[in-house]
């Protein structure tokens, strides 16, 4: 479920997959994974009923709910955000972007000397508050974004510190964005959209929206949260000017992945996310009244090398060992290979495989498990039995991740292909809440995780793969990058020519693959399973879910 466009990519803190060995019998066939593909069981308005809850898994409660702080940013509070705070674009299934007319009646850029994009607000637009949506909300998230004030404890900077002011236009609905740099990628900013109070101050940013959303602006507004029973229900909001939805309630609760199919088949959820877990599509497949729907996915997992000063992964030559010794291959065929026919490794930091930029370039860094024995020898690291040693020292990393049974086989497979060159590998799984706390710190070798990307990735990987500014990581947590790397970021996001912009992220992709700051597995499938009288939702590939259609068939 895909729908936040503000960073380029949200991690998410589990991996719901499970091994494909062969044990487990033949193929699964699944559905068309081209691009522009969507199976959401479309259907008119007039056939989904009005009323009824719609349950959703969850992986955690959010640790803040203002998605723009650093210890907010989630998937799933990404999904919440999309229906009750305003987004300025939306995906649509072919990886581009429409603007949102609930929220606008226009956006686009109206000078190129200097930049300037004018921004006209829908009139009924309001805060559930019953304050107007202004110009002074844009100006407050752009002042809170910005970088410049290092108090606020932001997740990213990219593009809000490209822009020079927010002003108003022709009245208080118009915004005058007008940019010290050009920034191609503008269609980014600003979604969610958050309330002027909530960016007001640092002390507001970071801690007012700590345990919930006090305020609202969409189809449905916050019901409650239920700390223990880990619950967060949105009901429709009578204020809404826009199309009512159809449902009356989406009740997002947090579940094991590895306990979703069973809360399916008990009438618990109505929906979960299937990804490459081949025992939960056997499962749905087999599930009364549950149908199984694919398209293709944005996310993907990937192995992050910690680089930081002082680390075991320092060094870039045994950081570069290290990626080599990994087998992409092995790990994709092991975990998507009988869902996946064919599956081959990701090889795009940037770019989503199936977009019109993705290119592999991961032959930068290919697996050569014979060569990681060279380099390992030649930096003093002696084959000792089964362990390098060097200064009585062993070569041993610790691999964090959260808790979760396709992040322990992957894990394992790791731990097994290093160790056949002499690396010890020590696994050390995480609760979930308790995971990115801990590779926030940097308290890790290596780790694994997902990341979710969105429609204009290059601006928005600054914040992953632009070195750290000081203390402030951003979402960089290998904390490895380069001048050379930060300066390309420069020059893409101000290049407004689609095609040269995409060779310079390109150019970036190598230079990420160089610096062995993380090594890409594999995109993960898009399948989900969900109720078959569920309309208009489901797997939405690169479009962002209409939660105003979704509901149930009459």
């Amino acid at each position: 479920m895909k729908t936040r466009l503000v960073a380029l990519l949200v991690a998410l803190a589990v991996l719901a997959l499970t091994a494909c060995g062969g044990s487990q019998g033949g193929a699964v066939s699944a559905p068309s994974q081209a691009i522009g593909n969507i199976d959401i069981n479309p259907q008119p308005r007039d056939n989904v009923r009005d009323g009824g809850d719609l349950r959703l898994p969850m992986e955690q409660i959010p640790n803040n709910f203002n998605i723009d702080q650093l210890d907010g940013a989630s998937v799933d509070l990404g999904s919440i955000d999309s229906v009750v705070l305003p987004m300025m674009f939306l995906g649509t299934p072919d990886g581009g972007l429409r603007v949102d007319t609930d929220f606008l009646t226009s956006a686009a850029i109206t000078s190129t000397a200097p930049q300037v994009v004018t921004y006209t607000i829908n009139p009924k637009a309001n805060w559930s508050d019953g304050t107007p949506i202004t110009w002074r909300d844009f100006q407050a998230n752009w002042q809170a974004l910005n970088g410049r004030n290092p108090a606020y404890e932001v997740s990213y900077t990219n593009g809000f510190d490209h822009i020079g002011s927010v002003t108003r236009g022709a009245d208080d609905k118009q915004v005058l964005v007008t940019f010290a740099r050009p920034y191609a990628e503008w269609e980014n900013l600003f979604s969610p959209l958050m309330p002027a109070s909530a960016m007001s101050t640092p002390a507001a940013f970071n801690t007012s929206w700590k345990t919930g959303i006090p305020i609202t602006a969409g189809p449905f507004t916050i019901d409650s949260i239920d700390q223990v029973n880990q619950t967060v229900t949105i009901k429709r909001d009578p204020r809404w000017w826009g199309t009512p939805a159809k449902l009356d309630r989406i009740i997002f609760r947090v579940y094991e992945p590895t306990a979703e199919p069973d809360a399916l088949a008990n009438n618990e959820l109505d929906y979960f996310d299937i990804g490459a877990n081949l025992d939960s599509l056997r499962r749905a497949q087999k599930t009364p009244g549950v149908v199984v729907r694919n398209a293709p996915s944005r996310e993907y997992s990937h192995l992050d090398l910690n680089g930081a000063s002082g680390s075991p992964l320092a060094d870039l030559r045994l950081r570069q060992a290290i990626a080599q010794g990994v087998n992409r291959q092995e790990i994709t065929t092991r975990m998507i290979g009988q869902i996946v026919p064919n599956a081959v490794p990701d090889g795009n930091h940037l770019y989503v495989p199936g977009t019109k930029d993705y290119r592999d370039n991961s032959g930068v860094l290919p697996y050569d498990p014979a060569h990681t024995q060279q380099v390992l020898d030649s930096l003093g690291w002696a084959r000792r039995g089964n362990t390098r040693v060097k200064d009585g020292k062993p070569l041993s990393l610790r691999l964090v991740y959260a808790q979760d049974p396709g992040n322990q086989n992957i894990a394992q497979s790791v731990q097994n292909e290093l160790g056949e060159l002499g690396v010890t590998v020590v696994l050390q799984p995480y609760p979930p809440n308790e995971f990115f706390p801990a590779i926030k710190r940097g308290n890790f070798d290596m780790t694994l995780f997902v990341w979710q990307g969105v429609a204009n990735p290059l601006s928005t990987s600054v914040a992953i793969y632009g070195r750290p500014i000081g203390n402030n990581v951003r979402e960089n947590y290998a904390r490895v990058g380069t001048p050379e790397i930060d300066t390309l970021f420069a020059k893409g996001t101000s290049e407004l020519d689609d095609t040269k912009r995409a060779d310079i992220g390109n150019q970036i992709d190598r230079l990420i693959w160089q610096e062995a700051h993380s090594v890409v597995l594999y995109a993960r499938p898009g399948a989900v399973a969900e109720r078959a009288n569920l309309a208009n939702f489901g797997a939405s590939g690169f479009a962002d879910t209409d939660y105003i259609d979704a509901g149930f068939m009459k």
